[in-house]
C-alpha cells in the first residue's frame, strides 16, 4: 500500500480495482482543518484523466504491474512480441498498439507494461531508423530555408523530411513527436 506521503509524479497506484498513474499532485495544508493531497490521475486502461482529493495519511493500493523488455517480431492481424529474457511470445491487438505501429519494424526493442497478464502500454525507444520507400524528388528553387517534402517509410507512415532525402535512404525519426531527426 502507498500512503499519500509516498505520492510523486509518475507513481502507479491501484484505485477502485483499476490502475492509475499520478500525473500531478499537490500537498495542501489549509489554515483550518486537516491537510490533504490534490491529485490528477490518468487511468492506464483508457487514458482518461480524473481529479481526486485524498486526506493526508490515506492509503491506496499498489498495482501488480511489470515492465518487461520485449522485441517486436512481426504483425498479421495482431502484433507479436517476444520477451527477451524468457523467450515467451504475446499477441497484442492493433487497437492496443495504437500509433506505435508507425514505428514498429522487426527486431525493435520496446518496453511493455503488463497488468494482470494483459498489456497496458507499449513504450517505444526515443528514436527509430526507418527505410524510405516513397518520396517525390526534391526540387531546388523557391525555398529560402528549411524546405521539406513528404516521405513514406516501410511501415506505411508518412513523415516530413528535407529535400535531400531520397527513396532507399534510412532516416532516424523521433517516436515522441514524429519528427525527422537525421539521415542514418
Amino acid at each position: 500500500m502507498y500512503a499519500t506521503s509516498d505520492f510523486k509524479n509518475g507513481l502507479k497506484i491501484l484505485m477502485d480495482e483499476l490502475p492509475y498513474e499520478i500525473v500531478y499532485f499537490q500537498h495542501v495544508k489549509p489554515g483550518k482543518g486537516g491537510a490533504f493531497v490534490r491529485t490528477k490521475l490518468r487511468n492506464l486502461k483508457n487514458n482518461s484523466i480524473v481529479e481526486k482529493t485524498f486526506r493526508s495519511g490515506e492509503k491506496v493500493g499498489r498495482p501488480d504491474m511489470e515492465d518487461v523488455d520485449m522485441e517486436f517480431l512481426y504483425s498479421d492481424e495482431d502484433y507479436h512480441f517476444m520477451n527477451t529474457s524468457t523467450y515467451e511470445q504475446i499477441q497484442v491487438s492493433e487497437s492496443m498498439v495504437g500509433d506505435a505501429k508507425n514505428y514498429l519494424v522487426e527486431n525493435t526493442q520496446v518496453r511493455v507494461l503488463l497488468w494482470n497478464g494483459g498489456v497496458l502500454a507499449i513504450e517505444l525507444p526515443v528514436s527509430v531508423v526507418l527505410d524510405v520507400t516513397e518520396c517525390e524528388p526534391g526540387v531546388r528553387g523557391d525555398t529560402v530555408s528549411g524546405a521539406t517534402k513528404a516521405a513514406v517509410v516501410q511501415t506505411g507512415a508518412s513523415f516530413q523530411v528535407p529535400l535531400f532525402v531520397n527513396v532507399g535512404d534510412r532516416i532516424r525519426v523521433d517516436t515522441r513527436s514524429g519528427n525527422y531527426i537525421e539521415r542514418a
